[in-house]
């Protein structure tokens, strides 16, 4: 029975990749005598086009408080800008229902952005995890931003995102740098094996094996496309790979790359699979025994180093991040991709990547997170002083 006084923490997730991180912050505030928790479901987690990743949920066993359907009637800029809208609308709705102490936000999507709004309308406090980062080729970047002006606490992965998210006039006070959430659940999975790999996959492992995700950089005009036929003409010249390809998000653009890639692993089904969510288990599980990961996605550049393993980051989209020095930074341009292909696969580069440090830390964020969240002052939060250094 939860305590009639207990604080209310609410979380929003919007994406598969979101819900992963914040998985096992959810599940310590559920266990949580005296918190109670709530969460929203929306986005991509209810689109059949996208894997149905609510499903992840149930699995995990996890109460869903509301479900809120903003399908897009396709991902072009005015279908993205009209979920925003419905987003905004439906989730206020809910927020004034449940009226939760607390809203617990990870990211820079759209849907995100839309809670952050709502929250601060109806004077919900906001607590941000990733905010600081950069990625100068994604709208995401101003999104990001604008949710930490919306925020009172946040929670950031790097000294130097806390130091950015400070310069952003938030107090310092209120700005607690903890690592990843992401190195977390690499901690805590539970890793298939090769054969209960390749039952689940359905594809062999071969002498080189590679992972694949690529997103659209939106702030640029349809290029996406066209970056994308350009890795898969590098990829095609690769001899005796497997080639694991993770679909696109739904950002404007993110169609045209995922039929690129229907007709690619139409064309070659002896080497190549394609999901449109591997889920978390899964996922980490490939980590461990592909040699690399390409593409332009965050977990290439957090999570991917933890598993001692090149990565290839690919063009504009996560421009601002910062790196390890497993991450190989290359343009959309297939001369491009075949030299950091050739870089990454090279014995001098390999022997190395062993002993790379990861940026984005070790381990212990949702634990730190958790006892924040549990003991944070909310009296008189909402009105925030501009800190000026």
């Amino acid at each position: 029975m939860v305590n009639s006084e207990a604080r209310k923490i609410c979380f929003l997730t919007g994406t598969r990749a979101e819900y992963g991180l914040l998985s096992g912050l959810i599940k310590k505030v559920e266990k949580n005598k005296s918190s109670s928790s709530q969460l929203i479901v929306t986005g991509t987690h209810l689109s059949k086009e996208y894997g149905n990743t609510i499903d992840a949920i149930f699995k995990d066993k996890i109460k869903i408080t509301r479900k809120i359907d903003i399908s897009l009637i396709n991902n072009s800029r005015l279908g993205v800008s009209k979920s925003f809208s419905l987003a905004v609308e439906k989730i206020s709705r809910s927020l004034n229902s449940l009226n939760p102490d607390l809203l617990v936000l990870l990211g820079d999507r759209y849907e995100t952005f839309a809670a952050a709004v709502s929250a601060t309308i109806l004077n919900i406090p906001i607590a941000h995890i990733h905010g600081g980062e950069t990625t100068q080729g994604a709208f995401d970047e101003s999104f990001r931003h604008s949710i930490t002006k919306m925020s009172h606490f946040h929670f950031c992965t790097t000294d130097a995102y806390k130091k950015r998210i400070i310069q952003l006039g938030e107090d310092p006070k209120n700005v607690f740098c903890v690592g990843s959430l992401g190195i977390d659940n690499i901690l805590s999975n539970k890793y298939l094996n090769t054969k209960q790999l390749e039952r689940e996959i359905s594809l062999p492992f071969s002498k080189k094996n590679i992972f694949i995700t690529f997103h659209p950089v939106t702030l640029e005009r349809d290029t996406s496309k066209q970056h994308f036929k350009n890795l898969l003409r590098s990829l095609n010249k690769i001899e005796n790979v497997s080639l694991f390809f993770s679909k696109a998000n739904a950002d404007p653009g993110g169609k045209k790359i995922n039929d690129e890639i229907e007709r690619f692993v139409k064309k070659n089904q002896s080497k190549s699979m394609v999901r449109s969510s591997y889920g978390q288990q899964l996922y980490f599980s490939l980590l461990k025994y592909v040699d690399l990961v390409i593409g332009n996605s965050s977990s290439g550049l957090i999570e991917v180093p933890h598993f001692k393993i090149p990565t290839i980051n690919i063009g504009d989209r996560q421009l601002g991040r910062i790196i390890g020095k497993s991450v190989i930074n290359c343009l959309p341009t297939e001369d491009s991709i075949d030299s950091a292909l050739e870089k990454a696969f090279s014995k001098s580069f390999l022997s190395n990547v062993k002993k790379f440090k990861n940026p984005y830390g070790e381990g212990g964020a949702t634990e730190k997170i958790a006892k924040k969240i549990f003991s944070l002052n909310l009296d008189n939060i909402l009105k925030k002083t501009f800190y000026d250094l």
